[in-house]
């Protein structure tokens, strides 16, 4: 059970944050744009599957960790999770870091494997 306060977490950070949907990433991926993607999930969820092109680095220490995927903090960054609450978390945090392009993918994961 999800405790409503993680939701109120959530919803928060994805007012102060911008969600792009799987159309959009998919177009940024066939149009060459540079960007970091970044699959924020725990690795035995990104056993089961990733998106192409995406850097693994779990939640727990993507802060600490961003620097392995990127340190341009004016290139774009997506990230992403399994529904888009860890990743819309995790945004918040790269830009309070200075990150300027930070966006988190609506729906995560189960909405890229939904429009496949």
């Amino acid at each position: 059970m999800v405790l409503p306060e993680f939701k109120q977490l959530v919803d928060g950070a994805k007012r102060e944050i911008q969600e792009i949907s799987v159309g959009d990433l998919k177009r940024m991926q066939q149009s060459g744009e540079a960007f970091t993607l970044v699959d924020v999930r725990e690795r035995e969820e990104q056993a089961r599957g990733t998106i192409p092109g995406a850097v693994a680095i779990p939640r727990g220490v993507v802060e600490r960790d961003i620097d392995q995927a990127t340190t341009n903090k004016a290139q774009p960054i997506v990230i992403y999770c399994a529904g888009g609450g860890r990743s819309a978390l995790a945004a918040l945090n790269l830009k309070h870091m200075g990150f300027q392009k930070v966006m988190s993918l609506a729906g995560g994961y189960g909405a890229w494997e939904k429009e496949k």
